[in-house]
């Protein structure tokens, strides 16, 4: 068989974890901050006897868009977006910490405020409580204020402060739950430059028109290498003919 089967078998394989990126980046167009996945590959020239004319795909790194997605105005008052850079802290089940760009923001029965998936979120001097028959308002700071709704005259009570960060971005790396973290596993710094949107929420920011014209580019790419596989078959059926005939 024609060596050049396992090259095209190697770009095969490449293309569909691509395509399957492109799915998921497609299915998340409408989840609040998603950020794109990027997949990068690289070719590493084929050793061995002959010329160097051959090259395998192998995978580079994976990574993320991290530009900022559309911002949508809701009016909920537990709707926070971060404005530019930056992310909201959460702090996860295991004591550790991860960020997130969704500011869908819940109430716990306990009182806690969470994320929509019921994570709590992490506060500078710790979680924040929303006690009952309250509004809530959320500074551009992050600050969580309330307001009593049953009390006359009320007065606005401080709750705590949301803690947002801004670390380097090369360092972040996605969990399998759609979590960002820190590659090393440390916790970032909470970052008084970061600022947020009340009563808004972050898009994705996933292109539909261009994601589409990946998986028809994709899609060709696949075509042209099962070609490339179907002549090398081919090729190795004539010389099986020829050498029967000698």
């Amino acid at each position: 068989m024609d060596r050049l089967i396992y090259t095209a078998a190697s770009g095969t394989k490449h293309i569909l974890e691509k395509q399957a990126t492109t799915a998921n980046n497609l299915a998340n167009i409408s989840t609040t901050g998603f950020r794109a996945q990027l997949d990068t590959f690289r070719a590493v020239p084929v050793q061995g006897e002959g010329l160097p004319t051959r090259a395998f795909v192998v995978d580079n790194t994976v990574g993320a868009d991290f530009s900022a997605g559309a911002l949508q105005a809701t009016g909920r008052a537990l709707d926070v977006a971060v404005k530019g850079k930056g992310w909201i802290a959460v702090q996860m089940p295991d004591g550790s910490e991860s960020y997130t760009r969704n500011g869908a923001f819940e109430v716990s029965p306990n009182g806690l405020l969470q994320t929509a998936n019921g994570l709590t979120i992490a506060g500078e001097g710790g979680p924040i409580t929303i006690p009952p028959d309250t509004t809530v308002s959320v500074g551009a700071d992050g600050t969580v204020a309330t307001l009593s709704a049953t009390d006359t005259p009320a007065a606005s009570t401080v709750r705590g402060r949301i803690k947002l960060v801004n670390p380097n971005e090369a360092d972040l790396v996605r969990g399998d739950d759609g979590m960002f973290r820190l590659r090393d596993g440390s916790t970032a710094q909470a970052d008084p430059a970061v600022t947020v949107v009340g009563g808004a929420l972050e898009g994705s920011n996933v292109s539909a028109v261009e994601s589409m014209v990946d998986m028809i580019s994709l899609a060709r790419s696949f075509e042209t290498q099962m070609s490339l596989m179907k002549n090398a078959e081919n090729n190795a059926a004539k010389a099986a003919q020829i050498l029967a005939l000698t």
